[in-house]
């Protein structure tokens, strides 16, 4: 593992500095002409039914501007081997099917075999779950999947894909969540003194960071289904690449805990909607975001707090991936106390009554685009 001083060696920490200060610069200054491009084409979020949190049209697509910055910073300072290639072609794929969606609504079931096709791509070009650390002291130390890495890994990235898109419901959320998951496994790439991994990170984190301001409540432009869903397809494949191939007894659980919020949101919203006999795919108001609205929190204050729960995972990867009883045992009772503080939330009514506001007094903006009806 790297030493502390060795992070901060020069050689290493500048071409993660400079890819994560250009993508944020490019992402940034992109914002309006991307803006531009969503008016010109139609790509803007009309507020419809209660489940948008905002009150009056705004332009998607920001996404683009997102996609951009990550590019531009990729080709200048990472070594783009066949895996990179894998993953930029399939984010190609999925950025061109999110501009598509955001402009002229696709089906539910076209956009699920489309990101199929760029899963695919991704794992012929070397983005593949072959093995995973066992979580037990006996037995062989690893399980191979063999036939079934295909699609293990399929499962994998449509899955964090989606789920990231599911939680875009309210200003910056996702992009926020993405920046902590994507910061979260900058930090450990450079503690297991993997650079390549760790350059990728940064000009991920980056070009989030250059979208947010534009973001945040009251939110000037939404990323839409184009850059949630690129989010989620990066944040999966380079989770692939770098987290699964750690080869420590608890590395199988890391990916897990950094996207645990938008996995365990959708996965339970699925699950709640399936229970009462409901289609697991038709939108409702049963997202963790949506209860901390209903339980009285404004926008700014539900962000927060579900930002906090996606640092507090954050952190507890960060330690569990570290050496140390002392710091397992410090992650393990923060993981404790976000899964109770998420459990709190997960246990209020998802049908709490709430008023709808005065047509002088409409609800705070939010994007509310990250869950459409099928």
């Amino acid at each position: 593992m790297m030493r502390i001083s060795a992070v901060f060696d020069r050689t290493n920490v500048v071409p993660v500095i400079l890819a994560l200060g250009v993508s944020m610069a490019v992402s940034f200054a992109l914002v309006p002409a991307a803006k531009w491009i969503a008016i010109k084409i139609g790509a803007v979020d009309v507020p419809k039914d209660k489940r948008r949190m905002h009150d009056h049209p705004i332009p998607l697509l920001g996404g683009l501007a997102i996609f951009a910055g990550f590019v531009a910073s990729i080709l200048l300072f990472a070594n783009v081997d066949r895996q990179l290639r894998g993953i930029l072609l399939g984010a190609c794929v999925i950025v061109a099917v999110g501009v598509v969606d955001d402009s002229h609504p696709l089906g539910a079931g076209i956009k699920f075999i489309l990101q199929i096709v760029a899963a695919l791509i991704a794992i012929w070009h070397g983005v593949i779950i072959e093995a995973i650390a066992s979580p037990f002291p006996f037995g062989d130390p690893y399980w191979n999947f063999g036939i079934l890495s295909v699609p293990i890994t399929v499962v994998w990235i449509v899955a964090v894909t989606n789920s990231v898109n599911l939680i875009d419901g309210l200003d910056g959320l996702a992009d926020g969540i993405s920046t902590i998951g994507a910061l979260t496994m900058l930090v450990i790439a450079l503690m297991m003194e993997d650079m390549g991994m760790a350059v990728i990170c940064a000009a991920l984190v980056g070009a989030c960071l250059g979208f947010i301001p534009y973001n945040l409540n009251p939110a000037k432009m939404f990323m839409g289904d184009t850059g949630a869903t690129f989010l989620g397809f990066m944040l999966a494949t380079v989770s692939v690449t770098g987290l699964f191939k750690l080869y420590a007894v608890i590395s199988f659980v890391v990916p897990f805990i950094i996207l645990g919020f938008p996995i365990f949101d959708t996965t339970s919203a699925f699950l709640r909607r399936i229970l009462k006999g409901q289609n697991p795919m038709k939108a409702d108001r049963s997202h963790t975001h949506h209860k901390l609205i209903d339980m009285g929190m404004n926008q700014k204050q539900a962000v927060a707090t579900l930002y906090m729960v996606a640092s507090m995972l954050g952190l507890c990867a960060v330690m569990l991936v570290t050496r140390g009883y002392a710091k397992v045992i410090l992650s393990v009772a923060a993981l404790i106390g976000t899964a109770f503080t998420v459990a709190r939330i997960a246990r209020f009514p998802h049908d709490h009554p709430h008023k709808d506001a005065p047509a002088s007094q409409e609800p705070e903006q939010g994007s509310g685009t990250g869950e459409k009806e099928s």
